[in-house]
């Protein structure tokens, strides 16, 4: 709808929901929402064009985009200081002359009919100068905000209650620096949005708030279609901020008020006659009194479902009511809403309880969070307490294992964000902070809102069938008593049994069953856990990983050795152990070959492979044993010399290979994944890794292999997403996001390719030559240029027809191996 021309300004009338690289997500939702006649305050939006030219004309955007491209968002403090320098150049630069002229004409024309002034000019400069500057708000509204596949919730800075010119500049380049809080871009990144994204600013006719709040057309904790409204006195920051405990009202789509929770509001946040926001004490008989009166309920959910209706989604809707007007400040694609099955009792002592804002279950050590300086002690896995969570804990909530809050609702920013991480979460627990302390063991209930001592019982999250994919979705199962469970995801077999649960079970070392002369006992221990699992999988295939335990692992075992390794990471396990003691392999393939010969279809996997003769000598062990013909011979790839050797490796006559994720990664960056102190660098996602992936993958669909992952990195969307492209045959998942990893698979098999992953193709074809990425590398750098290639689906079955992509493997492919082997796989001296 809008035609910009050479114009930074555009009132709503102007635009339309189309007009988001323009207006910002916020701002073209307004005009879409002015014009289709809802009742929307008067605004204008200073464009994404504008913001452009502010930074050109300022000379700050080569500056910015350098800082950018530097930036390791995992690294909390350098974060921090670098999104500090990037909002400082902001706003020290002078706002441009022509810029600020437009803006200072627009805001002049607020609360005037232009419409009947082109006629009389002099009418038109009388009222301007004679009239009284008006408040208005200032919000952010960026390109990559209010997007239905990624909600940006307060992640950039909005005001309120500005009034005067040089008030409006001020917060407008506060509104263009707020791109680049270290939240802003940490969150940005980890959604995949990279380089410098535009932002718009909307200056809006300020609403002079008797009540306010936030509604949903659809219910964002449980999924039913019901309307959830909440709602405080005075202005909306206190609810989107969590300060206020609103008062919660559902609605079925008939608009009966299904359930109400008048809460007690003790603060309002108010403006005064001078214009500054103050938040106010109420007195009792306020605080407890209800907000909305039943016909504005009604009202209000009839908004709602009117907006669903028009955008075709639901909606998450700020609204608020002055003198009995009512005003929609804005709406955006709610993007937190989850499939849900029936949600199972927890039976313990209740210690507190609150608003279930983010559904699951999870236990975890209390960790009370007071300030800013207390995120340093939340580990992986903690549950962190706090009064209420704001942007700025982004980082530290991803550690979580859940959140529970004394304030806020479930329409509160921080609970938004929770629910899209997937934490359970609980807020407005108002004795949480007095009944919870440091380092208690507690389990939170995110669907019913309730916090339990201890580990509570029956925790278990519902186990629903996957759906049919090509590539084939496996379980991981370790033991027989959760095999049951496993098996009612109905997957395509099992893609990974570690022995060493049945072993721990056994109470025993293997090594202490050789010493006693027991290896019959220890084949039968293995058989007998082995087969209880396989009767819950007939006629599906299970891939059995032989035994790999490292010195610092089982050390109470009975028979284990005594003396540890000083990096037992890198020590004698996996294949290497399993051939210097081959009586104990040979009763692990004894126990899988038995098995199979009564009907089960078993593989197994040998870790660690680090070499060609390494499987030559374990092929030797196969056979004498009797496997050959029976199982199934694969490998572990979780060695970056796997990854490079995977051509003469496959050549040994390999049926599978599966990727082992979690030492790949910690191998190739040389990170020990038990280390606390370096977590923050741990990415299956780095490049290096990616690249050896894709690699191998390709090298065994030339030669026939089957190709699957069993690491936990197979759980995350992300790699998923990854690994179909790169066709791979099946992913192994654990048993509770089977169901889920699968609808995704099926997502990306039928094309539904997420909305950010276009830009980068756009990117290859407009840039193919690394030489012009140098350009402007704050976009996009060569490797994730080249990810952005390997990461789309193959269009033939040759990838030697994409010479980019050939120029980009020969050295690490055929030209490496050709000179690293001969036909046998032997080296040869490649420096004579």
């Amino acid at each position: 709808m809008a035609k910009a021309g050479d114009k930074y300004i555009l009132w709503l009338s102007d635009l339309s929901k189309k007009d988001i690289n323009l207006a910002g997500g916020k701002g073209a939702n307004l005009g879409e929402m002015y014009n289709a006649k809802f009742p929307v305050p008067q605004a204008f939006v200073v464009t994404t064009k504008a913001f452009n030219h502010f930074l050109k004309q300022a000379k700050i955007e080569d500056e910015i985009k350098t800082i950018l491209h530097k930036i390791n968002v995992d690294d909390t403090s350098g974060l921090s200081s670098k999104a500090e320098e990037i909002r400082k150049l902001i706003t020290e630069s002078k706002m441009p002359k022509d810029l600020e002229d437009e803006i200072r004409e627009s805001y002049d024309h607020f609360n005037i009919d232009l419409s009947q002034m082109k006629d009389s000019p002099g009418a038109l400069s009388i009222l301007k100068s004679a009239r009284e500057p008006i408040f208005v708000s200032v919000r952010s509204s960026a390109t990559a905000e209010d997007l239905g596949d990624a909600s940006f919730a307060g992640q950039q800075e909005s005001f309120i209650n500005v009034k005067g010119n040089a008030d409006l500049m001020e917060k407008i380049k506060r509104v263009f620096a707020s791109i680049f809080t270290a939240r802003s871009i940490f969150y940005r990144k980890k959604k995949g949005f990279e380089g410098l994204v535009p932002i718009a600013a909307v200056v809006q006719k300020m609403i002079n708030s008797d009540k306010s709040g936030v509604m949903f057309s659809k219910n964002p904790v449980n999924g039913k279609n019901e309307i959830l409204i909440e709602s405080v006195w005075g202005q909306g920051e206190g609810i989107v901020s969590g300060k206020i405990k609103p008062d919660q009202h559902v609605l079925s789509s008939e608009l009966e008020v299904l359930s109400e929770e008048i809460s007690e509001k003790k603060l309002a946040v108010v403006r005064t006659a001078g214009g500054q926001t103050k938040t106010v004490e109420l007195v009792p008989e306020r605080s407890k009194e209800r907000v909305l009166r039943t016909y504005e309920l009604k009202q209000l959910a009839e908004y709602a479902l009117k907006l669903e209706e028009h955008y075709k989604n639901p909606q998450d809707i700020e609204f608020s009511i002055e003198d009995d007007s009512l005003y929609i400040l804005q709406t955006r694609p709610i993007t937190t809403i989850k499939e849900r099955g029936k949600a199972q009792e927890i039976d313990g002592r209740i210690l507190t309880a609150g608003m279930a804002a983010s559904p699951g279950v999870a236990s975890g050590v209390v960790k009370i969070v007071k300030s800013m300086e207390d995120l340093k002690k939340i580990k992986e896995g903690d549950v962190l307490v706090t009064k209420m969570t704001n942007p700025d804990m982004v980082v530290s909530m991803q550690k979580a294992a859940a959140i529970v809050t004394s304030e806020g609702g479930v329409t509160a920013h921080a609970a938004i964000v929770s629910r899209e991480m997937g934490i359970p979460a609980i807020v407005g627990a108002q004795d949480a902070l007095d009944v919870l302390d440091d380092r208690m063991e507690i389990t939170v209930d995110g669907n019913s809102g309730k916090v339990f001592a201890g580990k509570a019982e029956n925790r278990s999250v519902e186990i629903r069938p996957i759906v049919t994919t090509k590539t084939k979705i496996k379980v991981m199962v370790d033991l027989p008593k959760f095999a049951e469970r496993a098996a009612k995801t109905e997957a395509d077999g099992i893609g990974l049994v570690r022995l060493e649960g049945l072993i721990a079970m056994g109470g025993k070392h293997p090594l202490g069953y050789k010493s006693d002369g027991e290896l019959g006992k220890y084949k039968e221990m293995l058989k007998t856990g082995l087969k209880q699992i396989a009767e819950k999988f007939i006629g599906k295939p299970i891939w059995v990983r032989s035994s790999d335990i490292r010195s610092d692992e089982y050390s109470n075992l009975e028979g284990a050795p005594k003396d540890k390794e000083n990096n037992p990471m890198l020590g004698d396990h996996g294949i290497r152990f399993s051939l210097r003691h081959p009586e104990i392999l040979k009763a692990e393939l004894n126990a899988i070959k038995e098995l199979s010969e009564t009907g089960h279809k078993f593989g197994v996997m040998f870790p660690q492979i680090i070499s060609v003769d390494e499987i030559k000598k374990t092929r030797e062990i196969f056979k004498e044993v009797g496997c050959e013909g029976k199982v199934k011979f694969g490998i572990m790839v979780e060695t970056p010399a796997a990854a490079i050797l995977i051509k003469d490796l496959c050549q040994e006559g390999l049926d599978f290979i599966s990727f082992g994720t979690n030492d790949l990664t910690q191998y190739t960056l040389a990170i020990d994944r038990g280390n606390d102190d370096v977590q923050y660098i741990y990415d299956e996602m780095n490049w290096a890794v990616l690249k050896q992936l894709s690699r191998v993958i390709r090298e065994c669909k030339s030669q026939g292999v089957e190709t699957s992952i069993c690491g936990q990195a197979g759980s995350k969307k992300e790699m998923v997403e990854f690994l179909v492209k790169q066709g791979i045959d099946s992913i192994s998942v654990n048993a509770d996001v089977a169901r889920e990893i699968s609808k995704v698979v099926l997502g990306l098999e039928e094309g539904e390719v997420p909305k950010e992953e276009e830009k980068p193709k756009e990117k290859v074809n407009e840039e193919p030559e690394t030489e012009e990425l140098e350009e402007d590398e704050s976009e996009q750098g060569d490797e994730e240029y080249y990810k952005d290639k390997l990461g789309k689906k193959e269009e033939t079955e040759e990838p030697e027809e994409d010479e980019e992509e050939q120029e980009l493997e020969e050295i690490i492919n055929e030209d490496f191996d050709d000179e690293l082997s001969t036909p046998e796989g032997k080296k040869e001296d490649i420096f004579t």
